[in-house]
């Protein structure tokens, strides 16, 4: 999916919404685990729910890896399940010297038909690149987490900037903004700020809304551009709002209420 592509879809929908398909076998509702495929069963019916707010899905893969082979199959069943106006995030974190990295891209760019993966920089350029190679695919590179571990080293000064800083200041130019996301958690509306400052134009991936505490409205105000600029990811907010027969229902409630949230913010652009 092209740049322009991606941008007329949030226009079209007025959102910005992307959903975390991190499905736990143990958490979806019992009334599915009678399914031959309970992953998948879930996926579905979540996608059925909530595809009309959401421009993006984001299925994190130690939730299908955990299965074995048929948690792989959950995932391409899924992937292909979604509408192909829909943008995919293989939410792998992965890297590896560079013929291995190379590996990696075709697996999710060439077999799977991903549009973007999530990649860990902390190995280099050459762990990197292989996964740039590739038509209207997404690097999406790992810079300020979410996570309370984020800070052992993500901001650590190194020659007078964070790490984090550093790490996107010598990845942009390994491609451009038309192939190169960063992750920027929700919770670091301070690091968000900075990072814009940094890279203007970029399109950023925020986990971290909803159930780790960040707030929609702060992120907008530090991280939004002329173009949007976000993807807003929410995913246990969204897919487990109920654990019972009304999942998808509820599920869709909570995708309807940030969309209507994120409408507001985008006509104000």
């Amino acid at each position: 999916m092209t740049r322009q592509q991606l941008f007329e879809n949030i226009t079209k929908k007025e959102s910005f919404l992307c959903i975390g398909l991190d499905t736990d076998i143990q958490k979806i509702p019992e009334h599915l685990l009678t399914e031959k495929d309970p992953i998948f069963e879930f996926n579905k019916q979540i996608i059925d729910a909530t595809h009309k707010y959401a421009v993006a899905y984001k299925p994190n893969t130690a939730f299908y890896e955990a299965q074995g082979a048929k948690g792989w199959e959950s995932l391409q069943k899924t992937l292909e399940y979604i509408p192909k106006d829909i943008f995919t995030i293989a939410d792998a974190k992965r890297a590896d010297i560079g013929n291995t990295s190379a590996m990696y891209a075709r697996a999710f760019f060439e077999n799977m038909n991903f549009d973007s993966v999530t990649v860990a920089p902390y190995m280099g350029s050459d762990s990197v690149k292989p996964f740039l190679g590739f038509d209207n695919k997404w690097v999406i590179i790992l810079a300020a987490t979410s996570n309370p571990g984020g800070s052992d080293f993500q901001h650590l000064t190194v020659d007078g900037d964070k790490f984090y800083e550093k790490v996107i200041k010598t990845s942009q130019e390994w491609g451009s903004e038309d192939s190169i996301m960063y992750v920027v958690g929700a919770t670091r509306p301070e690091a968000l700020k900075e990072i814009r400052k940094i890279i203007p134009n970029h399109f950023l991936l925020i986990p971290g809304v909803g159930a780790q505490g960040g707030d929609l409205k702060t992120v907008c105000e530090n991280g939004l551009n002329k173009e949007c600029g976000l993807l807003i990811n929410s995913s246990r907010g969204i897919i487990y709002a109920d654990g019972g027969q009304h999942f998808a229902k509820e599920a869709v409630r909570e995708a309807e209420k940030i969309q209507a949230e994120m409408a507001k913010i985008l006509k104000g652009l």
